[in-house]
């Protein structure tokens, strides 16, 4: 398994029960196919330019071990969630 850092914007216009209910459900998607090493909300911040329309996202860091075919599977959950405004997977070095 290796080790994956991903840091996604969710849009700041969402509810308080939908950003939880995002974390919750990538808590548990990430737990089901490897191990979720460590979770930082970072907050909400105002982007340099706009995204998708949008000042301002909420930023959150997942620190996680996985097998190389789960990123796949992670990337098109997260990109049909409409809450994500931008998302980034990193294979970490050991």
């Amino acid at each position: 398994m290796n080790r994956y850092e991903s840091v996604i914007i969710l849009s700041a216009n969402a509810s308080e029960e939908a950003m939880a209910a995002f974390g919750e459900k990538m808590k548990e998607l990430i737990s089901a196919n490897g191990e979720l090493t460590n979770v930082e909300e970072w907050g909400k911040k105002t982007f340099a330019y706009d995204i998708k329309k949008e000042k301002e996202g909420f930023y959150t860091l997942f620190t996680f071990e996985a097998k190389p075919e789960f990123i796949a599977e992670l990337d098109r959950v997260l990109r049909l969630d409409e809450i994500v405004l931008k998302h980034m997977v990193v294979k970490l070095e050991d």
